[in-house]
Protein backbone atom coordinates (compact mmCIF):
# COMPACT_ATOMS: atom_id res chain seq x y z
CA UNK A 1 0.00 0.00 0.00
CA UNK A 2 3.13 2.64 0.88
CA UNK A 3 4.74 1.34 -2.74
CA UNK A 4 1.35 1.95 -4.67
CA UNK A 5 1.59 6.04 -3.52
CA UNK A 6 5.26 5.73 -5.44
CA UNK A 7 3.59 3.75 -8.43
CA UNK A 8 0.87 6.46 -8.73
CA UNK A 9 3.33 9.01 -10.19
CA UNK A 10 5.38 6.21 -12.53
CA UNK A 11 3.58 5.29 -15.81
CA UNK A 12 4.72 1.53 -14.60
CA UNK A 13 4.21 -1.53 -16.12
CA UNK A 14 4.58 -3.33 -12.67
CA UNK A 15 7.58 -5.01 -14.89
CA UNK A 16 11.05 -3.47 -14.34
CA UNK A 17 12.94 -0.05 -12.86
CA UNK A 18 10.82 3.02 -12.45
CA UNK A 19 11.77 5.56 -15.00
CA UNK A 20 9.34 6.87 -16.85
CA UNK A 21 7.84 9.72 -14.12
CA UNK A 22 4.55 11.27 -15.07
CA UNK A 23 3.94 13.38 -11.88
CA UNK A 24 0.07 13.89 -11.44
CA UNK A 25 -0.62 12.62 -14.75
CA UNK A 26 -2.34 9.08 -13.98
CA UNK A 27 -4.54 10.73 -11.35
CA UNK A 28 -5.68 13.51 -14.24
CA UNK A 29 -6.10 10.64 -16.71
CA UNK A 30 -8.80 9.03 -14.24
CA UNK A 31 -10.58 12.29 -13.82
CA UNK A 32 -11.06 12.51 -17.11
CA UNK A 33 -12.09 8.73 -17.92
CA UNK A 34 -15.82 8.54 -17.84
CA UNK A 35 -15.57 4.82 -17.55
CA UNK A 36 -13.79 5.46 -14.21
CA UNK A 37 -16.85 8.06 -12.91
CA UNK A 38 -19.06 5.21 -14.31
CA UNK A 39 -17.45 2.66 -12.05
CA UNK A 40 -17.25 4.87 -8.94
CA UNK A 41 -21.10 5.39 -9.39
CA UNK A 42 -21.71 1.98 -9.12
CA UNK A 43 -19.75 1.66 -6.02
CA UNK A 44 -21.95 4.41 -4.39
CA UNK A 45 -25.34 2.61 -5.21
CA UNK A 46 -23.82 -0.62 -3.99
CA UNK A 47 -22.96 1.39 -0.75
CA UNK A 48 -26.69 3.41 -0.88
CA UNK A 49 -27.94 -0.12 -0.93
CA UNK A 50 -26.34 -0.78 1.77
CA UNK A 51 -27.13 1.94 4.00
CA UNK A 52 -31.12 2.56 3.08
CA UNK A 53 -32.22 -0.52 2.45
CA UNK A 54 -29.72 -3.73 4.11
CA UNK A 55 -29.40 -1.41 7.25
CA UNK A 56 -33.21 -0.99 8.12
CA UNK A 57 -34.37 -4.34 6.71
CA UNK A 58 -31.99 -6.22 8.53
CA UNK A 59 -32.62 -4.45 11.80
CA UNK A 60 -36.84 -5.04 11.40
CA UNK A 61 -35.61 -8.84 10.93
CA UNK A 62 -33.70 -8.49 14.43
CA UNK A 63 -36.32 -7.17 16.15
CA UNK A 64 -38.37 -9.94 15.34
CA UNK A 65 -35.61 -12.72 15.75
CA UNK A 66 -35.16 -10.87 18.78
CA UNK A 67 -38.78 -11.21 20.51
CA UNK A 68 -38.53 -14.02 22.97
CA UNK A 69 -42.15 -15.18 21.90
CA UNK A 70 -40.92 -16.23 18.76
CA UNK A 71 -40.54 -20.17 18.26
CA UNK A 72 -37.47 -21.59 16.66
CA UNK A 73 -35.44 -18.04 16.61
CA UNK A 74 -32.31 -19.77 17.03
CA UNK A 75 -32.62 -22.04 13.71
CA UNK A 76 -33.66 -18.81 11.73
CA UNK A 77 -30.47 -17.21 12.63
CA UNK A 78 -28.50 -19.78 11.74
CA UNK A 79 -30.17 -19.99 8.47
CA UNK A 80 -29.98 -16.19 7.72
CA UNK A 81 -26.32 -16.24 8.61
CA UNK A 82 -25.54 -19.58 6.79
CA UNK A 83 -24.77 -17.24 3.28
CA UNK A 84 -22.51 -15.30 5.09
CA UNK A 85 -19.96 -18.15 6.18
CA UNK A 86 -20.66 -19.32 2.28
CA UNK A 87 -17.68 -18.54 -0.31
CA UNK A 88 -18.90 -15.71 -2.25
CA UNK A 89 -17.57 -17.01 -5.50
CA UNK A 90 -19.43 -20.19 -5.01
CA UNK A 91 -22.77 -18.23 -4.49
CA UNK A 92 -21.79 -16.31 -7.73
CA UNK A 93 -21.58 -19.37 -9.81
CA UNK A 94 -24.76 -20.66 -8.32
CA UNK A 95 -26.75 -18.17 -8.61
CA UNK A 96 -25.21 -17.31 -12.26
CA UNK A 97 -26.35 -20.64 -13.16
CA UNK A 98 -30.18 -20.31 -11.41
CA UNK A 99 -30.97 -16.80 -13.57
CA UNK A 100 -29.17 -18.44 -16.45
CA UNK A 101 -31.37 -17.83 -19.49
CA UNK A 102 -31.01 -21.00 -21.19
CA UNK A 103 -32.31 -23.53 -19.06
CA UNK A 104 -31.94 -21.81 -15.49
CA UNK A 105 -34.36 -22.82 -12.56
CA UNK A 106 -35.44 -19.84 -11.84
CA UNK A 107 -36.83 -18.70 -15.80
CA UNK A 108 -38.12 -22.44 -16.25
CA UNK A 109 -40.03 -21.29 -13.11
CA UNK A 110 -41.11 -18.39 -14.20
CA UNK A 111 -42.16 -20.08 -17.73
CA UNK A 112 -43.79 -23.14 -16.32
CA UNK A 113 -45.84 -21.20 -14.24
CA UNK A 114 -47.29 -18.34 -17.21
CA UNK A 115 -45.44 -15.76 -14.99
CA UNK A 116 -43.33 -15.00 -17.99
CA UNK A 117 -43.85 -15.18 -21.88
CA UNK A 118 -39.86 -15.47 -22.85
CA UNK A 119 -36.88 -15.64 -20.73
CA UNK A 120 -34.96 -12.85 -18.67
CA UNK A 121 -31.62 -12.47 -18.96
CA UNK A 122 -31.14 -11.10 -15.19
CA UNK A 123 -26.85 -10.57 -15.60
CA UNK A 124 -27.07 -10.05 -19.71
CA UNK A 125 -29.03 -6.95 -19.21
CA UNK A 126 -27.76 -3.34 -18.60
CA UNK A 127 -31.52 -2.21 -16.78
CA UNK A 128 -31.30 -5.51 -14.70
CA UNK A 129 -27.78 -6.77 -13.93
CA UNK A 130 -27.08 -4.47 -10.91
CA UNK A 131 -30.15 -4.75 -9.10
CA UNK A 132 -30.13 -8.82 -9.32
CA UNK A 133 -26.13 -8.51 -7.94
CA UNK A 134 -27.20 -5.63 -5.29
CA UNK A 135 -29.87 -8.34 -4.01
CA UNK A 136 -27.81 -11.24 -4.30
CA UNK A 137 -24.93 -9.19 -2.36
CA UNK A 138 -27.44 -8.40 0.10
CA UNK A 139 -28.82 -11.81 0.80
CA UNK A 140 -24.70 -12.98 0.93
CA UNK A 141 -24.22 -9.92 3.97
CA UNK A 142 -27.37 -9.26 5.68
CA UNK A 143 -26.95 -11.83 8.40
CA UNK A 144 -24.19 -10.16 9.65
CA UNK A 145 -25.40 -7.11 9.79
CA UNK A 146 -28.42 -8.50 11.45
CA UNK A 147 -26.32 -10.57 14.06
CA UNK A 148 -24.84 -6.44 14.74
CA UNK A 149 -28.48 -5.66 15.18
CA UNK A 150 -28.88 -8.47 17.72
CA UNK A 151 -26.20 -7.31 20.14
CA UNK A 152 -27.37 -3.64 19.62
CA UNK A 153 -31.23 -4.58 21.00
CA UNK A 154 -29.68 -6.61 23.77
CA UNK A 155 -28.30 -3.83 25.55
CA UNK A 156 -31.40 -2.20 26.15
CA UNK A 157 -32.67 -3.20 29.52
CA UNK A 158 -35.64 -5.12 29.33
CA UNK A 159 -37.44 -2.84 32.55
CA UNK A 160 -37.99 -0.51 30.10
CA UNK A 161 -40.68 -2.37 28.08
CA UNK A 162 -42.46 -3.78 30.60
CA UNK A 163 -42.88 0.01 32.16
CA UNK A 164 -43.90 1.06 28.86
CA UNK A 165 -46.71 -1.75 28.63
CA UNK A 166 -47.56 -0.81 31.76
CA UNK A 167 -47.72 2.67 30.61
CA UNK A 168 -50.00 1.31 27.75
CA UNK A 169 -47.65 1.72 25.07
CA UNK A 170 -47.98 -0.52 21.80
CA UNK A 171 -44.91 -2.25 19.83
CA UNK A 172 -44.29 0.79 17.85
CA UNK A 173 -44.25 3.07 20.36
CA UNK A 174 -42.17 1.44 22.08
CA UNK A 175 -39.22 0.66 19.35
CA UNK A 176 -39.85 4.56 18.66
CA UNK A 177 -39.52 5.41 21.98
CA UNK A 178 -37.11 3.06 23.73
CA UNK A 179 -35.41 0.80 21.50
CA UNK A 180 -34.24 3.54 18.60
CA UNK A 181 -33.29 6.24 20.54
CA UNK A 182 -31.09 3.63 22.98
CA UNK A 183 -29.35 1.70 20.36
CA UNK A 184 -28.43 4.82 17.78
CA UNK A 185 -25.14 4.92 19.24
CA UNK A 186 -24.36 1.16 18.60
CA UNK A 187 -26.12 2.18 15.06
CA UNK A 188 -23.80 4.56 14.29
CA UNK A 189 -20.95 2.11 14.21
CA UNK A 190 -23.00 -1.06 12.32
CA UNK A 191 -23.12 1.79 9.34
CA UNK A 192 -19.79 2.22 9.79
CA UNK A 193 -19.15 -1.34 9.48
CA UNK A 194 -21.87 -1.85 6.51
CA UNK A 195 -20.86 1.11 4.72
CA UNK A 196 -17.55 -0.66 4.63
CA UNK A 197 -18.25 -3.99 4.17
CA UNK A 198 -20.15 -2.66 0.85
CA UNK A 199 -17.30 -1.09 -0.70
CA UNK A 200 -16.02 -4.93 -0.99
CA UNK A 201 -18.25 -6.16 -3.72
CA UNK A 202 -15.01 -7.41 -6.49
CA UNK A 203 -15.81 -11.16 -6.10
CA UNK A 204 -19.05 -11.37 -6.41
CA UNK A 205 -19.31 -8.71 -9.18
CA UNK A 206 -15.39 -10.75 -10.43
CA UNK A 207 -17.85 -14.30 -10.87
CA UNK A 208 -21.34 -13.23 -11.94
CA UNK A 209 -20.81 -10.79 -14.66
CA UNK A 210 -17.06 -9.37 -14.72
CA UNK A 211 -18.51 -5.81 -14.61
CA UNK A 212 -20.85 -6.38 -17.72
CA UNK A 213 -23.14 -6.01 -19.53
CA UNK A 214 -21.34 -2.31 -20.79
CA UNK A 215 -20.16 -1.44 -17.86
CA UNK A 216 -23.69 -1.75 -15.76
CA UNK A 217 -21.98 -3.42 -13.02
CA UNK A 218 -18.35 -1.81 -13.06
CA UNK A 219 -17.18 -1.21 -9.32
CA UNK A 220 -13.76 1.01 -8.31
CA UNK A 221 -11.98 -2.82 -7.80
CA UNK A 222 -13.31 -4.13 -11.20
CA UNK A 223 -12.04 -1.16 -12.88
CA UNK A 224 -8.64 -1.32 -10.85
CA UNK A 225 -7.93 -5.15 -11.71
CA UNK A 226 -8.47 -4.39 -15.43
CA UNK A 227 -5.59 -2.44 -15.48
CA UNK A 228 -3.82 -3.89 -13.25
CA UNK A 229 -3.73 -7.39 -13.42
CA UNK A 230 -6.49 -8.32 -16.64
CA UNK A 231 -5.57 -5.53 -19.28
CA UNK A 232 -6.51 -5.68 -22.85
CA UNK A 233 -2.79 -4.37 -24.01
CA UNK A 234 0.10 -3.57 -21.71
CA UNK A 235 -0.19 -3.85 -18.08
CA UNK A 236 -0.98 -0.07 -16.22
CA UNK A 237 -0.20 -0.71 -12.94
CA UNK A 238 0.99 2.56 -11.99
CA UNK A 239 -2.24 4.04 -13.22
CA UNK A 240 -4.09 1.32 -11.34
CA UNK A 241 -2.22 2.77 -8.07
CA UNK A 242 -3.67 6.02 -8.76
CA UNK A 243 -7.14 5.13 -9.13
CA UNK A 244 -6.61 2.95 -5.98
CA UNK A 245 -4.99 5.98 -3.99
CA UNK A 246 -8.45 7.88 -4.87
CA UNK A 247 -10.61 5.37 -4.11
CA UNK A 248 -9.07 4.87 -0.54
CA UNK A 249 -9.15 8.66 0.16
CA UNK A 250 -12.50 8.58 -0.79
CA UNK A 251 -13.60 6.09 1.29
CA UNK A 252 -11.18 7.13 4.30
CA UNK A 253 -13.17 10.17 4.06
CA UNK A 254 -16.82 8.76 3.80
CA UNK A 255 -15.88 6.51 6.64
CA UNK A 256 -14.81 9.15 8.66
CA UNK A 257 -18.57 10.72 8.35
CA UNK A 258 -20.51 8.08 10.77
CA UNK A 259 -17.85 8.69 13.74
CA UNK A 260 -18.11 12.35 13.64
CA UNK A 261 -22.12 12.01 14.02
CA UNK A 262 -21.41 10.16 17.23
CA UNK A 263 -19.07 12.35 18.41
CA UNK A 264 -21.30 15.58 17.69
CA UNK A 265 -23.94 13.36 19.18
CA UNK A 266 -22.14 13.23 22.32
CA UNK A 267 -21.87 16.70 22.18
CA UNK A 268 -24.58 17.40 22.29
CA UNK A 269 -25.72 14.93 25.20
CA UNK A 270 -23.28 16.47 27.05
CA UNK A 271 -21.10 14.04 29.94
CA UNK A 272 -23.70 12.51 32.48
CA UNK A 273 -24.42 14.90 35.14
CA UNK A 274 -22.55 14.25 39.05
CA UNK A 275 -24.72 14.74 41.94
CA UNK A 276 -24.06 17.81 42.57
CA UNK A 277 -25.88 18.83 39.46
CA UNK A 278 -28.21 16.41 39.48
CA UNK A 279 -31.33 18.83 40.26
Amino acid sequence: MVASWVYSVFDWSGYGPLQNFVGLDNFDSAFRDPLFWNAFKNTAIFAAFAIFVQLPLALIVAVVLNDNALKGRNVYRILLFLPVVTTTAVVGVVFAILLNPSGGPINEFLLSREFLDRPINFLGSTELALPTVLVIDMWKGIGITIIYWLAALQTVPGELYEAARIDGANKVQQFARITVPLIVPIGIVILLLTFITSMNAFDIIKVMTDGGPNGATDIVQTYIYRYAFDPEGAPQFGFASAVGILFGVAVMLLSSLPMLLRRRRRTQIGPAPTNGDER
